[in-house]
């Protein structure tokens, strides 16, 4: 059977452990145990994208971990599906980034890069056409926003043409794990705009929300809200791991989603969310869990202030999972649009996107949600998203950068100030960006003898 092999990447602490949610969810939708043997032939293989089969019979995860101190990789390697990652693939240093960007991309990171894009270079020879790379990290932290901007750059001279969807834990609104987040989330922001095609913009306080609302968890654990965004991606990959009625594949969400190569990062949400208590009474019909999907309380990055009208789509990328036809699904969309349950901006007729699979998305163990026959994943790339960056990045890093507090830890590891003024310059014009977008104004029009 012909693949096409997506390869993933988990830098930093969250962002193996995340990788460790969704293999856990991909494990489980395929049958394979924790050794890597599968319970049960299933009927298509297709799930080889993701796992490489073994002379054994035994399926070992495309992915690679990496982080710069030991303690979270080494959870990988002794926890429950240590038998199915392979050690050569789990990557750590001796010293921590620290929370500083510069220490991540500069100093510490550089020492094990050239590690990294082997190990890289090793999967993608083990692979007969890689169809593109996903990463899980944060931007907050040091070593997700340091290393993961730089394993991006790498791919991104090595391996030109293949899509790079990132799953990016912003910093939340009120809720905050470092004092420096501003400043690392802004510099790798400033790497993301130029090598990601995707950037899936995930945050902690909405997901605690949706824990605590939905799924009547009153303090949820960081593995519960894994399991959450476990069940995003999984939808987003299913069309590659099973063979589906209308697939959609990596390169297809690029194409589809970005209509600028810089606004390229996106709302996402999933539904229908319900606890095991409340699931009888919910008649979720399509109709319904597409609703769901784009209530701003189920979305993974919380706005505070959400506008249906005012917070314009550029493009929406549904995808089905479950025994749903072609024919409802666009009749749902349809009815969204009559309803004027969503805005789009006015050069963007059609605007959807749709993907529809057979096999809805499987539970894992201490899942919080209860099981649903049919679940939708909505993918849209809104203009609120640039709220993310003003409001929580741009607003809190000036007043920080106005009195240079905590600047002399990034410059003593060999870092130039300008590039805080660069990196800022950028996501201000980011922010002119989607002003744009909306306004549409003329200014940027290319005139007959003007060249780009």
């Amino acid at each position: 059977m012909p693949t096409r092999e997506v390869i993933s990447i988990s830098v930093g602490q969250a962002g193996i452990q995340l990788g460790n949610a969704v293999w856990e969810q991909y494990s489980c939708e395929h049958n394979i145990q924790n050794d890597g043997t599968l319970s049960s032939e299933g009927k298509d293989m297709y799930f080889t994208t993701f796992y490489e089969e073994t002379s054994g019979g035994q399926f070992v995860p495309r992915q690679i971990a990496v982080d710069l101190e030991p303690t979270v990789v080494d959870d990988v390697r002794t926890g429950p599906r240590a038998q199915m990652f392979h050690p050569e693939f789990l990557l750590n240093g001796k010293e921590d980034a620290a929370n500083n960007f510069a220490r991540g991309h500069y100093t510490v990171g550089k020492e094990i890069l050239d590690q990294v894009n082997d190990r890289l270079r090793k999967l993608v020879d083990n692979s007969q056409n890689v169809q593109g790379f996903i990463i899980n990290h944060a931007v907050g932290g040091g070593t997700g926003s340091g290393l993961g901007a730089l394993i991006l750059e790498r791919i991104a001279v090595d391996y030109r043409k293949k899509s790079k969807i990132g799953f990016e834990i912003y910093p939340a609104p009120n809720i905050s794990t470092c004092i420096v987040e501003p400043y690392n989330a802004m510099l790798s922001t400033h790497w993301l705009l130029d090598h990601t095609g995707v950037s899936v913009v995930l945050d902690n306080e909405a997901i605690y929300a949706i824990c605590q609302k939905q799924l009547d968890t009153d303090r949820p654990s960081y593995l519960e809200l894994n399991q959450v965004i476990a069940k995003v991606i999984s939808s987003m990959t299913a069309s590659l791991r099973f063979d589906g009625e209308l697939n959609v594949d990596l390169g297809e969400f690029q194409t589809n989603l970005v209509p600028f190569p810089r606004l390229h990062f996106m709302t996402t949400a999933l539904a229908p969310v319900i606890s095991k208590k409340k699931a009888g009474h919910e008649a979720q019909t399509v109709r319904e869990i597409t609703d769901h999907a784009f209530q701003p309380a189920n979305m993974l990055v919380k706005y505070a202030d959400f506008d249906p009208v005012e917070d314009k789509y550029m493009a929406i990328s549904i995808n089905y999972r479950g025994k749903i036809m072609s024919k409802e699904a666009n009749a749902t969309v349809q009815w969204l649009k009559q309803n004027n349950k969503i805005s789009f901006v006015e050069w963007c007729p059609t605007g959807f996107k749709i993907g529809l699979n057979a096999v809805p998305a499987a539970l894992v163990g201490g899942d919080l949600m209860a099981p649903a026959n049919q679940n939708v994943t909505m993918i849209g790339n809104n203009v609120a998203v640039s709220r993310v960056f003003t409001e929580r990045i741009n607003k809190k890093y000036d007043m920080m950068y106005g009195q240079r507090a905590f600047v002399h830890w990034y410059v003593g590891e060999g870092m130039e100030e300008g590039e805080f003024s660069e990196a800022r310059e950028d996501l201000g014009f980011l922010e002119k960006d989607y002003l744009d977008v909306v306004t549409e104004q003329a200014s940027d029009e290319v005139g007959g003898d003007e060249e780009f």
